[in-house]
């Protein structure tokens, strides 16, 4: 192997054994959070305002978030609860794109300033997935 090769893996694995305690933390949390909020309670959460659940729906989605195939499966539970297409999607998307609850292992691993701005861009693009995803479905 080249030099530079073996100084960039080593350098790698670094950065990743300092990150692990932090992305441990954030697995640890989010398990705790899924496993104390009972699925029920969101039904309360959202209107029948497209806009407004949306936002509710990416709220919700960005503090907990989660692996895809999980939110799959809370999205369907979800819509057979009655809540809006345009919040449980809101909900999918921002429950894979943004993440408040790993915001800070994030920082420490990206930069505060791009961490910030992405997850911030994620968030009103996940309104506006949202809204689009239920126009065109009502059209169908």
């Amino acid at each position: 192997m080249d030099k530079k090769l073996k100084q960039a893996i080593a350098k790698s694995a670094k950065a990743m054994y300092h990150a692990l305690p932090v992305l441990i933390g954030v697995l640890l949390l989010l398990s705790l959070a899924s496993a104390l909020i009972p699925k029920s309670i969101y039904s309360s959460l959202f209107s029948k305002n497209i806009f407004l659940d949306s936002i509710i729906g990416s709220g919700l989605g960005s503090i907990l978030a989660g692996n895809p195939i999980t939110s799959y499966i809370i999205g369907g539970e979800f819509l057979k609860q009655g809540i809006s297409l345009a919040a449980v999607t809101a909900f999918i998307v921002a429950w894979v794109t943004v993440g408040l609850v790993h915001l800070p292992a994030e920082i420490m691993l990206l930069g505060k300033k791009f961490a910030i701005t992405r997850n911030l861009t994620a968030f009103v693009l996940t309104v506006i997935v949202a809204l689009i995803t239920a126009s065109i479905v009502g059209l169908l």
